[in-house]
């Protein structure tokens, strides 16, 4: 695996890198690949430091973000938070995309390290009437969910809001 490690106003010293590269190291085993580039951005928040990794393959875009105010410690809680996503939805990898997913080492995975399958519990149908932006975030708010499907009302595509960790809103437009 490749490392791309680099900050955001901030200087990425040489013990920054050897850790971060160290942690991440233990994800190499999922990966059969070497070609893989591991990207790492560092930033400040007031006083706390985010960590944000992103690693994509061929097919799939694996991405984790953490923030706590010892640099060292949001590396460590990143890297088992991405370690959990390729564990989670390995069965999903394997079963979907075997042949496609080239990079993934499925032979290192073990019965024993599996955790419980997840399946749709609910599901739902909802009543796609044309609406604004600010009238999407008011039902959002009013729902007192994360995301908010919608019609836009000027353009007619369907629209996916959703609240950021920053307290932001995102949107997703289809096409």
């Amino acid at each position: 695996m490749k490392y791309n490690i680099r900050g955001d106003k901030m200087v990425i010293t040489d013990a920054i890198r050897d850790y971060a590269e160290s942690k991440l190291g233990k994800l190499e085993k999922y990966f059969k690949d070497d070609d893989i580039t591991a990207n790492v951005l560092t930033r400040v928040r007031g006083n706390s430091q985010i960590v944000e990794v992103t690693i994509p393959t061929s097919k799939f875009l694996l991405r984790s973000e953490e923030e706590n105010e010892d640099l060292y410690a949001a590396v460590d809680l990143v890297t088992d938070k991405l370690e959990r996503q390729i564990r989670k939805n390995k069965t999903r990898l394997n079963r979907n995309t075997k042949e496609s997913v080239k990079e993934f080492n499925f032979d290192y995975f073990t019965d024993s390290n599996e955790e419980p399958g997840e399946k749709i519990v609910k599901r739902k149908n909802i009543e796609m009437k044309p609406m604004d932006e600010e009238e999407a975030i008011l039902e959002m708010e009013l729902l007192g969910h994360s995301f908010f499907v919608y019609k836009d009302m000027d353009t007619n595509n369907i629209c996916v809001l959703y609240k950021r960790k920053d307290g932001n809103y995102g949107l997703i437009e289809t096409k």
